[in-house]
């Protein structure tokens, strides 16, 4: 059974995007969804939408909360909390003893003042960067912090760097 024209018409006129569970598609992908889960024999090729296709505030909504989750458990040295946004391939190319140093030694990366300015977004290919000045609550001075964020292949947003410089 083949989807209604209303759907094939909607489907094909409207680009806004829209969250489905934890992921986000374009509406054109979403009506698609809805319409195989209703009739399953229609196809549904279903692709997460690039980051970079986002709005500013899009990236920042999904962002800033990342963001601030790094700063908490940095502070806490909780690193598996830390690590819990992070993407398949920024886990597997880590090294644990040294984010374990890290955590265990690091002065500034203990002490990150929760208050950030955000200073932009950096887009290249299917990541975008998200800079942050940051400070220390035992240390003068200011740094660069560094978030670059992705779509894994589950159209999850992941972590794919994090830094401070």
């Amino acid at each position: 059974m083949a989807a209604t024209p209303f759907v094939k018409s909607l489907s094909n006129t409207v680009s806004h995007s829209v969250p489905i569970s934890s992921q986000r598609y374009s509406l054109t992908s979403a009506v698609c969804l809805l319409v195989h889960l209703e009739i399953p024999s229609v196809p549904c090729p279903i692709k997460p939408m690039n980051i970079i296709e986002l709005t500013d505030d899009e990236i920042f909504a999904l962002s800033h909360p990342m963001w601030d989750d790094l700063i908490k458990y940095s502070n806490e040295g909780e690193y598996g909390k830390f690590i819990r946004n992070f993407s398949y391939e920024l886990l597997f190319g880590l090294n644990e003893i040294e984010i374990g140093k890290q955590f265990a030694k690091s002065e500034l990366t203990r002490n990150l003042d929760p208050d950030y300015d955000c200073l932009g977004l950096i887009r290249r290919n299917e990541h975008v960067s998200v800079l942050y000045r940051m400070r220390s609550s035992k240390k003068a001075g200011e740094w660069l912090g560094r978030m670059v964020l992705g779509y894994n292949k589950e159209g999850e947003v992941k972590i794919y760097g994090a830094s401070i410089f």
